[in-house]
């Protein structure tokens, strides 16, 4: 079995449904590769149960319910989840729950600071991002009272890395800021004063603290890939296209 990953999803507030759409995966990836899929994760920005978007969600789950395969969401920065208060949980067999948004088709969202087991994959869920565009006179506005990681969330997350350490994959919205600021800054002028984001200061911390051998990143709305040699990791961001990724007896295979 294998795993789809694509990056924001925005509602399909821009045609992203395009590259995950039953009939493009097909004409991309081949009949025996999508059957093969077993889950889609989305690197955060869903933006399932917008306010507001109840038509667009609608169609929106109408074109994903062609797919025979479960919907797992990281959680981003533009999430009306996270200012939904209490949210139903559900146990799918990963290890951790999930919070259920829709059950036909099935979409979920992944608890960040969490440890799942994803079709064989040791994953280390994290989530987030800094919100620009929420209020442009004031940079880091958020958009959802939860959009940012309390400190307990931090403490736990720094804690459960001290004995859990070793993944197969780590899942993030926003990467590493070490790693974004290689893949952008030359296209931003004052690059660190305009992107100073806690999460992706956060997620270098982790980064020093585990061992994975891919972090897989949305959020920069970029199809790139960056691999530090030292470490031997690769960082994936998705955006405009996606990759499929099953574990095999000689290591993992992409697509």
């Amino acid at each position: 079995m294998a795993i789809l990953f694509s990056g924001d999803f925005h509602a399909n507030a821009v045609n992203e449904m395009e590259i995950i759409s039953k009939d493009f995966l097909l004409n991309q990836y081949g009949r025996e590769i999508f059957d093969s899929i077993k889950y889609h994760i989305i690197l955060g920005d869903g933006g399932f149960n917008w306010p507001g978007n109840q038509r667009g969600d609608h169609k929106n789950f109408r074109a994903l319910s062609q797919r025979p395969f479960p919907v797992l969401c990281v959680t981003g920065n533009h999430e009306p989840v996270l200012g939904m208060g209490k949210l139903r949980e559900t146990d799918i067999g990963l290890g951790e729950t999930v919070y259920l948004i829709q059950t036909e088709p099935f979409i979920a969202y992944l608890k960040r600071g969490k440890i799942y087991n994803i079709d064989g994959f040791r994953t280390l869920v994290l989530g987030g991002a800094l919100s620009i565009d929420k209020n442009i006179r004031v940079p880091g506005t958020s958009w959802w009272e939860k959009e940012y990681w309390t400190d307990k969330e931090k403490k736990d997350l720094i804690n459960l890395v001290k004995t859990e350490n070793t993944f197969d994959f780590v899942l993030s919205h926003t990467g590493p800021n070490r790693i974004n600021k290689s893949l952008v800054e030359g296209e931003y002028v004052n690059y660190s004063l305009k992107f100073k984001d806690e999460v992706a200061l956060l997620n270098d911390v982790i980064d020093l603290k585990i061992t994975c051998t891919q972090w897989w990143c949305g959020h920069w709305h970029k199809d790139d890939y960056l691999y530090d040699e030292k470490i031997k990791r690769g960082y994936q961001y998705l955006y405009r296209t996606t990759k499929v990724v099953e574990k095999t007896g000689d290591g993992i295979t992409r697509y």
